[in-house]
């Protein structure tokens, strides 16, 4: 599935975490399974693997729904763009975490599986 839609500015808890991301609302976007995916994006005619999750981000007591993206070995600024993300296979469920640091280490997992 291919979701296309404007990088808008998060919680900026992504890049705390090592783990920065390009957000998308995601309110809209008729996936019904919430989760972590493995995806591309292309930026600037270049194609990358990434890791996306949409939901609603349990572990940080989210309430909007997000397309949150890491796009693996690029440094950028997207902000106000419009981008491209193929999801191409679920990962996970998304679930909430009793800590941070546990988000973190999930976190390092699900992107040694997507790359």
């Amino acid at each position: 599935m291919i979701i296309k839609g404007e990088v808008i500015r998060g919680a900026q808890l992504g890049r705390k975490l090592g783990f920065p991301t390009a957000n998308i609302d995601a309110q809209n976007i008729d996936i019904k399974e919430n989760g972590v995916y493995a995806s591309t994006v292309e930026v600037d005619g270049k194609i990358y693997k990434a890791m996306s999750n949409i939901g609603l981000r349990p572990s940080v007591d989210g309430t909007t729904r997000l397309l949150e993206t890491h796009i693996f070995d690029f440094e950028g600024d997207l902000y106000g763009r419009i981008l491209e993300i193929e999801l191409l296979r679920k990962i996970r469920d998304e679930k909430r975490f009793a800590s941070i640091d546990e988000l973190r280490q999930q976190l390092e997992r699900d992107a040694r599986e997507c790359r």
